[in-house]
């Protein structure tokens, strides 16, 4: 046999096992609770990126912001151009809680933020909502936790909801249906780079 045949056939048994394991799985569609998570960079710019192909789906998504405030980042620019009938973007913080340092006026800002979110999950024409840095409020104890993870376990069957932030709490990654936890392997700010236009924002 030669190689292109041992190839061949190699490829045939990953396709069988494959085709197994694909028809074994039986839920069609499910609303996904999805976490990202870990000290690593991209949390934020993957649930984009789900926010991006389900606009490209023809869904209506929601997103809201828990940290980030008035920053004019590049990725609304570019979702809202491209959808902006299809997505209700709410930047609800009000900069990162070393800046703020005011514990009151955070909480206050989470919980307008998370009303906001129990808003848009509640919108039958919304397909999916982006909570982005939420782990950060549930860390700081800005909102409380059971309440948090009882409105998400209890959302639509058809409704997927993303939730960004480093140190998510155990109980959010065991109500998840997805967990991803991103690492650090190597970080420019390290090296003396500061936050650039196109990579952080």
């Amino acid at each position: 046999m030669d190689e292109a045949e041992r190839h061949r056939a190699k490829m045939e048994k990953r396709k069988s096992v494959q085709d197994a394991e694909v028809a074994s799985k039986t839920i069609l569609e499910k609303g996904l609770l999805i976490v990202h998570t870990g000290p690593g960079k991209g949390k934020s710019t993957a649930a984009l990126g789900l926010v991006l192909r389900a606009l490209g789906q023809g869904y209506r998504v929601g997103v809201v912001q828990f940290v980030k405030g008035a920053w004019d980042t590049g990725e609304r620019r570019m979702l809202e151009a491209l959808g902006a009938d299809r997505i209700e973007w709410h930047s609800m913080g009000e900069g990162f809680t070393w800046e703020t340092q005011d514990r009151a006026r955070d909480v206050a800002a989470a919980r307008r933020a998370f009303d906001k979110a129990e808003e848009l999950m509640a919108d039958p024409t919304i397909r999916m909502v982006l909570l982005d840095e939420l782990n950060i409020a549930l860390r700081y104890d800005y909102l409380p936790l059971d309440e948090v993870v009882a409105v998400l376990a209890a959302r639509r069957p058809d409704l997927h909801v993303v939730v960004t932030g480093r140190n998510a709490r155990p109980e959010l990654v065991a109500a998840a249906d997805l967990v991803t936890e991103m690492t650090l392997v190597k970080h420019h700010f390290a090296a003396g780079v500061r936050a650039q236009a196109g990579i952080e924002f």
